[in-house]
């Protein structure tokens, strides 16, 4: 069956993941989707999203849906996203299951890895050792569903797998002032102190930790290489394939939002995890690549951000 000619179901659409997975499947002329809200659809009910997936009968699955937050978010409700993304996942996966679904896609996130996994770090460190103790109920979560893709392609023979995704920003972000993610965060803040004629913006930390970001527009087409391959790996890593310092992803916030004034650290705050860069060679070997620089992908998300404020 050719991609146009399938009915997909994105789990999770109005979110930054989902939409640009929809915005993907659009451009490439597959305008036969399913969709439901969170208002319309309780994923976390196990009959409903069963009803839901028997009645739709999708060709295609991709499951972008999850409760997500911040590390203050994460640390403070652990059994809330532990339990919320558990049902999300094992819902879903059983119901494309049970009503024969040709494909489902599950995507997690980099905190699935140990916390002190070896950089850059591969698919193979999962389970190797323990998880960031902020994040680890999420983590715990995003495992179960990544492994029950796996163990029901291997027991049922079902094309279930996984992607997971470094740190993801772009279109749709959430720019809340106390759960939203770093360079959100940073697009706000420096936005609200050139609003304000601020002179400095202070830092948590010393700026020296590494990340790594990937505009969500990119990881669609990620994501839609993977469904096109008739034996894709039942987990792989989509990353930009490199990282910068905090306090160069500041700097390049500062230009882009035009915050002329200083950034100063706070060096008494904590830095977090020195470093995490996730290995993408596996899915660069099966023929795709991010294309999204950091400075226009910015670009593009500051112009999100100027429309939903």
């Amino acid at each position: 069956m050719n991609r146009q000619d399938q009915k997909y179901y994105i789990a999770g659409h109005r979110g930054m993941v989902g939409g640009a997975l929809s915005r993907a499947l659009e451009a490439e002329g597959c305008t036969n989707r399913v969709e439901a809200s969170s208002a319309e659809l309780d994923l976390r009910d196990q009959v409903a999203a069963s009803d839901f997936v028997a009645t739709h009968k999708p060709d295609v699955m991709i499951i972008a849906a999850a409760k997500v937050g911040g590390i203050y978010a994460n640390d403070t409700y652990p059994a809330d996203f532990l339990y919320d993304n558990l049902m999300i996942a094992s819902n879903l996966i059983e119901a494309a299951y049970r009503n024969k679904v040709g494909q489902v896609l599950f995507l997690g996130s980099s905190c699935i890895y140990p916390k002190f996994a070896e950089q850059p770090i591969k698919e193979e460190s999962l389970l190797t050792s323990s998880l960031e103790p902020t994040n680890e109920a999420y983590a715990i979560a995003k495992i179960a569903g990544l492994k029950m893709c796996e163990y029901y392609r291997r027991q049922h023979g079902v094309l279930f797998h996984s992607a997971m995704p470094c740190n993801l920003y772009g279109i749709g972000d959430n720019y809340h002032p106390e759960n939203s993610h770093v360079i959100p965060a940073l697009i706000r803040r420096f936005h609200e102190a050139r609003e304000a004629g601020a002179e400095t913006v202070t830092m948590w930390g010393t700026g020296t930790p590494k990340r790594e970001f990937l505009f969500a527009d990119d990881l669609a087409e990620g994501c839609l290489h993977l469904l096109g391959l008739s034996d894709p790996p039942s987990l792989v890593n989509i990353g930009a394939g490199s990282d910068v310092t905090i306090q160069e992803l500041a700097t390049l916030v500062a230009k882009t939002v035009g915050f002329e004034g200083r950034i100063e650290n706070d060096t008494t705050k904590p830095d977090g995890t020195p470093r995490k860069l996730m290995d993408s060679s596996l899915i660069h070997s099966l023929g795709w690549k991010s294309t999204t620089t950091l400075a226009s992908g910015l670009e593009k998300a500051y112009e999100d951000f100027l429309k939903q404020i």
